[in-house]
């Protein structure tokens, strides 16, 4: 959940976030889109140990992670794809550990990558917090920098600004 200072704040937010979906609307083709979608599916099994360690029954988060690369493979509908993200989030509502919480939500967010290609930032946001949550303290500034050195490395590059549109626009 996010929490706005003002409704002027939230009001703002929405408004980049509508452009950025129709920027990416106008920059992605299929091919890219489903690119995304396992590199955001990447992001969430790369950190989803810390989901499936706590509950190891649980296969929510792992079925979600599956199900974004079944689309890519066009074996399921967007609408599965959405079924599957909720469940993911489902699970992440039902931990009180948080890393495990982001864990799964990363998860969630990069199923949600087949409906839309902004959900795959999200994705590797809620992995680098499953990193924060789940590092000793002493280490986690190092083990976040190489979270998100992975996470770049991993994207391919002429999709980089698609993902990262405000971070490489500076």
């Amino acid at each position: 959940t996010c929490a706005f200072r003002s409704a002027d704040e939230r009001q703002a937010v929405g408004q980049i976030i509508k452009k950025m979906n129709l920027y990416h609307a106008k920059l992605i083709n299929e091919q890219d889109h489903k690119a995304i979608a396992n590199w955001a599916a990447d992001c969430a099994e790369h950190v989803l140990p810390y989901f499936e360690k706590k509950y190891p029954k649980d296969k929510r988060p792992r079925d979600a992670i599956e199900c974004v690369l079944a689309w890519a493979r066009d074996e399921i509908t967007v609408g599965a794809a959405r079924t599957s993200s909720f469940a993911a989030h489902a699970a992440a509502r039902a931990t009180d550990n948080a890393a495990a919480r982001a864990s799964a939500r990363s998860a969630g967010q990069a199923v949600a990558t087949a409906h839309m290609v902004g959900h795959a930032a999200h994705a590797a946001e809620y992995a680098i917090k499953a990193i924060m949550y789940g590092t000793k303290s002493r280490e986690t500034e190092k083990a976040v920098k190489n979270e998100r050195n992975w996470q770049f490395r991993h994207l391919p590059k002429h999709l980089r600004s698609i993902v990262y549109p405000i971070q490489l626009s500076k």
